[in-house]
This record gives structure tokens, sequence and C-alpha cells, in this order.
């Protein structure tokens, strides 16, 4: 049978994250894609200029009919917004009996705020320990754990640190490290790093989604972390190197990358 993935996340009618980019990504790694929208967003490459939420129970409602009629091999959360819509993913997902991504989504590539506080809170406490794998970036990283993420050595201490919160694996991007791409793979038991080469342009909207659910496809598609990552890695850096250049702001990544 066609593998299936499922995207609880916000909306981006720019179509460069949010579900759209998620949908977008499965597609190209031949995955059948359903979604589960939390938020919505009036945003383009410039900027974001309002986001709404839906409600907890409506969030909720839609990832039981998605998962009970096309019963996904994976899963991924990216923008909750809301400690309510956060404690109903995390009740629907504990039921679900396949890998969960969870990409803490915190602030937009404009800055926006796309997590409460105590969103962050109950991320921590009760969808972190669901996690098969956690994706933070380095200010991701540094707000959930309280330290400074700014090197290699430190992303391994705070991987660990995310670890001991409940996540299975932790991978903390460094897209925004001085010189190389470095990524760094916590599992508990080994630590590896992925370094790709910078590509130096403005169009990187959507990169955390789109390397997330290129995670999440995989794994659908019955791939272990350990083969997992290489293949997303590479699509994400050609996916950012081949960027079609849309957008009058900071555009969308090739999502037809290869």
């Amino acid at each position: 049978m066609m593998p299936v993935a499922l995207t609880i996340a916000g909306s981006d009618p720019s179509g460069g994250a949010g579900i759209q980019a998620d949908l977008k990504t499965f597609h190209q790694f031949g995955v059948y894609g359903e979604a589960a929208i939390t938020l919505l967003t009036v945003q383009n490459t410039r900027g974001v200029t309002a986001i709404e939420m839906l409600a907890p129970d409506f969030v909720a409602a839609q990832i039981r009919a998605a998962a009970s009629d096309i019963p996904p091999q994976a899963v991924k959360t990216g923008a909750l917004g809301s400690r309510a819509i956060v404690e109903a993913v995390a009740y629907e997902v504990a039921s679900l009996p396949c890998p969960v991504v969870v990409d803490p989504v915190m602030i937009s590539k404009h800055g926006a705020p796309l997590m409460s506080a105590d969103a962050r809170q109950a991320l921590v406490t009760l969808l972190l320990p669901r996690a098969t794998l956690l994706t933070p970036n380095l200010h991701e990283a540094e707000a959930i754990t309280g330290r400074p993420v700014t090197n290699l050595a430190e992303m391994q201490e705070a991987a660990l640190a995310l670890l001991t919160l409940g996540a299975r694996a932790v991978l903390i991007k460094g897209g925004h490290l001085e010189g190389a791409a470095i990524d760094l793979l916590h599992d508990g038991q080994q630590v590896r790093t992925y370094p790709a080469p910078r590509c130096e342009t403005v169009h990187t909207h959507g990169t955390g989604c789109t390397y997330s659910a290129a995670i999440t496809a995989l794994l659908a598609r019955g791939l272990s972390l350990a083969d997992a990552l290489p293949r997303a890695k590479h699509y994400i850096t050609e996916a950012i190197r081949t960027n079609p250049g849309l957008g009058q702001g900071q555009g969308p990544v090739n999502h037809f990358a290869v």
C-alpha cells in the first residue's frame, strides 16, 4: 500500500511553509499526505500580518477523522500556537501507533510568534514524551532548555537535556551556526553530525517545515532514522540551493528538489 503521513500544523497561504510545504514534500517522496490545520496565518514572503487559532476540539476532530479512515505510518507536528491545542494534539497522537516527529515551531521566519509561553511548557511536558524525533533549531533548543546553543559542543549538551525531557531522539538543526550548516542527532546512544555547505541566499522560507516533513515521509516509507536523516539532509540542502527565487522577501525553497 502507498505510505501515508499526517501533518498537524499551521497554514501558509503563500505556500512556502506549514502544511503546504509539508504536503509538497510528502508528495515528492512518494507519500500520501494528510493534514490537520491548527492555525491560519495571513502571510507571504515579506511577513506575517495575522494569525487565527482554530478551536482545539476542531483540531482534534480533524486528526481523528484522517487517522481513523486512512491511518498514517508517520506523523509530524508543526506550529501549534496555544496550550489548549498542544494538549489536544498530544492526546490524539498518543493513540497513533507510528513515529511522531515534533518540530517545535515557535517563531516564523519573519519573527512572528507562533507559540505562547504556556504552550511551550505544555509541549515540553505533554508532547516531547510522545516524540520519536524532536527537531529544534538553535533558537528553539535554547528556548526549551534555557541554555545557550551556539556551537557543536553546546548542541550536544542541549540534545542530551532534551532527551531527558522524554524525546527518544533529538535533531538540533545548525542552520544558524557560523560556517557550514551542521545538524546534530542524538538518539540516546550515539551522536551523529550531518554537515552541508552553506547556501548564501535569503530564500529559506519553510526550511524547518520542509526538512522535518522529509524525515517524516521517509519514516512513513519504513526507513530508520539513521537512514532517513542523510536523505532528508540532502533534500533540504538541494531545495535551498535550487530555490526558485519567488516572492519579494524571504522566498520558498524548491520542493521539487531531488
